[in-house]
């Protein structure tokens, strides 16, 4: 996402820089299809944050992504009470002079240490496992987007489709986030009714 935004901010200072007329504060930018012809860019932008809660894709998967990482704090979370447990019970063992001989306090208090040891490697495999997920989510949404605007724009020819959050102020007339986001789902559920046949 990081990259994303970087990059839609090196195309705006792009579009700054490569424009010739200084323009004035108040006046309106030149993105219009009507000034195509007489050198405009014409430009649309998307609500990424629409797109993540109303395409079906991403609402399937941020669900999915939710349950793992539930599941996951879950887990730790029980063996963290697990190890707290033994470390109590080992405390009041050791404060009661329960154990026998020091070799057995000792032995109880290495398998605790390993417990511990276990735990914080389950939690950084898990949290491994979960950011590998995310990323890959995040790459399959990248290219659904990517191919579903490259086909969406052999028609509809935009110079640019950009990123709202990266733009302080827009017409929103510019804004496509409603049509990308019905093409996307309509794609998206020709897709899953093919794999679910």
């Amino acid at each position: 996402m990081k990259k994303s935004f970087i990059y839609v901010l090196s195309i705006a200072f792009a579009l700054v820089s490569c424009n010739k007329q200084a323009e004035k504060m108040d006046s309106e930018p030149v993105v219009s299809e009507s000034t195509e012809n007489q050198g405009g860019i014409k430009i649309a932008y998307i609500e990424v944050d629409s797109l993540m809660t109303q395409f079906e894709f991403a609402k399937e998967r941020s669900k999915e992504l939710e349950k793992k990482s539930l599941n996951a704090r879950n887990t730790l979370n029980q063996k963290g009470n697990q190890l707290q447990a033994a470390a109590n019970n080992f405390q009041q063992k050791l404060q009661n002079n329960s154990f026998t001989s020091r070799e057995q306090a000792e032995g109880v208090q290495a398998a605790l240490q390993r417990q511990q040891s276990d735990l914080a490697t389950l939690q950084a495999r898990l949290e491994n496992e979960l950011a590998s997920e995310q990323q890959k989510f995040l790459q399959a949404l990248q290219d659904s987007l990517d191919n579903f605007l490259a086909i969406y724009n052999k028609d509809k020819k935009y110079d640019m489709i950009i990123n709202k959050s990266a733009i302080l102020y827009s017409d929103k007339k510019y804004d496509i986030t409603q049509e990308v986001i019905n093409g996307l789902n309509k794609r998206y559920k020709k897709q899953a009714n093919k794999e679910n046949k």
